[in-house]
């Protein structure tokens, strides 16, 4: 049986050559050799479907899923109720894949454009798109929209997620832009450090609320300062603490994103996620991927079609800030159910509740000798505590009891752990939690 191959071995030498390359194995170059495939693929027979089943289901039984859970660091623990995980899961949702045809596609559609309005209102921000990839995609995102011919630095604080700061370096490094980290000073973005970094090329900063300590960062003063400067704001949110926090309108964001994941998502061991992007009225036709608007038929029906993409993105690609064409329309349904099921004061109870039962178990494991709280400032349902012994060993011990425990943190922070609690946590859980690192800090 022959491949089909569509460009021959002359066709495929120009281009190399185009590019200045002699082989198709220097497009890899940048790919470690340790990780490269090494000699010819060593596959197996193929096995029967019951032979099949048997090995998957002993490999599954090698996952060790905990029944407790305190660690968070970007991917969180929340209820989901039984109607968010049956409305998405209906066979007309999960059989769309793409809207191309607005004429046959009118379910998916207003699916899209409600969900929209649920993250304007979420965020106080008038527009939206129909989601991105994930929180740290909708970062990256939000930083190429906000480039502009002489402003193209991004500044980015410190205390942003490390894997959502590394996707923007990705993205700046691709654009041959500079990302420029804003140092932190007591567990929060250093403000004096923000001025003196911000200069006339500076196209925006990041900052997340809550930051990665869980920390409730000045956002509102961090907006004026970079607006006094005339570089653009980007707030990366917690969707569930918008409860009880400022919004990203009320601060003053000209670009608010989130990881949308807590809205309904299971963990599923790290995706598929959400990437939340709203915007400023301004900011609007810069916004990446599809928008979709509210218009009528000829029979004047209410109707929904895709609008305002910039043309770049299908025909001048390599003039296009994004060539991000798609979005995340399953797990943007989920999160209009969960929104839908929850409510407003249902979305306020989940984060009063995060918010109370943290600072319990804040105070309760402060209490213990060598547990002492790292960052003194407001948080939501994340802190940062010293750990008087190897935290491996507390990690370890916390496991025998079916706990996953919180993170491990590395770095100059080597030494200490972020613990997350969510409504999930019950008193007795974390009362167990104490305990047991009582038993571990006594040893």
């Amino acid at each position: 049986m022959g491949s089909y191959v569509p460009s021959t071995m002359e066709e495929r030498q120009a281009m190399l050559q185009a590019m200045g390359l002699s082989s198709v194995d220097e497009l890899y170059d940048a790919i470690p050799s340790s990780v490269k495939l090494q000699g010819p693929l060593q596959i197996p027979e193929g096995l029967s479907e019951m032979e099949v089943r048997s090995k998957m289901e002993k490999l599954a039984g090698k996952n060790k899923v905990f029944p407790t859970v305190f660690r968070g660091a970007g991917a969180y623990r929340h209820y989901i109720p039984s109607i968010v995980k049956y409305i998405p899961t209906k066979e007309e949702f999960v059989t769309s894949y793409t809207p191309y045809q607005a004429e046959i596609s009118q379910g998916v559609l207003q699916a899209i454009f409600e969900y929209q309005t649920d993250m304007c209102q979420l965020m106080d921000m008038p527009v939206s798109n129909a989601s991105v990839y994930d929180g740290a995609t909708a970062a990256a995102e939000g930083a190429a929209m906000c480039r502009e011919r002489k402003r193209t630095k991004t500044l980015v604080s410190a205390t942003a997620q490390p894997d959502t700061i590394q996707v923007m370096e990705t993205y700046c490094q691709a654009a041959n832009t500079e990302l420029v980290i804003v140092p932190e000073k007591d567990g929060k973005t250093d403000k004096e450090a923000l001025k003196e970094l911000l200069d006339d090329t500076t196209a925006c900063f990041y900052v997340q609320q809550p930051n990665y300590y869980g920390l409730f960062e000045d956002c509102e003063e961090l907006g004026q300062i970079v607006h006094e400067k005339g570089a653009k704001y980007i707030m990366g949110c917690n969707p569930i603490a918008l409860g009880v926090m400022a919004t990203p309108g009320q601060c003053g964001a000209d670009v608010a994103t989130a990881e949308g994941q807590p809205l309904g998502m299971p963990l599923a061991y790290g995706g598929p996620y959400l990437g939340i992007m709203t915007c400023s009225e301004k900011m609007m036709r810069k916004i990446p991927g599809r928008i979709v608007g509210e218009t009528t038929d000829a029979e004047g029906n209410r109707a929904f079609v895709l609008t305002l993409q910039a043309r770049e993105q299908h025909i001048r690609r390599e003039k296009a800030s994004s060539n991000i064409c798609s979005n995340q329309a399953l797990c943007a349904l989920t999160a209009s159910v969960y929104l839908a099921a929850m409510g407003p004061n249902g979305l306020r109870n989940v984060a009063n509740l995060c918010l109370s039962k943290a600072h319990y178990a804040a105070q309760q494991i402060s209490a213990i000798p060598g547990f002492e709280m790292v960052y003194q400032g407001e948080f939501f349902h994340e802190f940062v505590t010293s750990c008087p012994v190897c935290p491996q060993k507390v990690m370890q011990a916390l496991e025998e009891k079916g706990i996953l425990g919180g993170l491990p943190l590395t770095g100059d922070k080597k030494g200490q752990i972020l613990w997350c609690v969510t409504e999930m946590n019950t008193k007795e859980e974390i009362d167990t939690l104490v305990e047991t690192l009582k038993e571990v800090a006594g040893k």
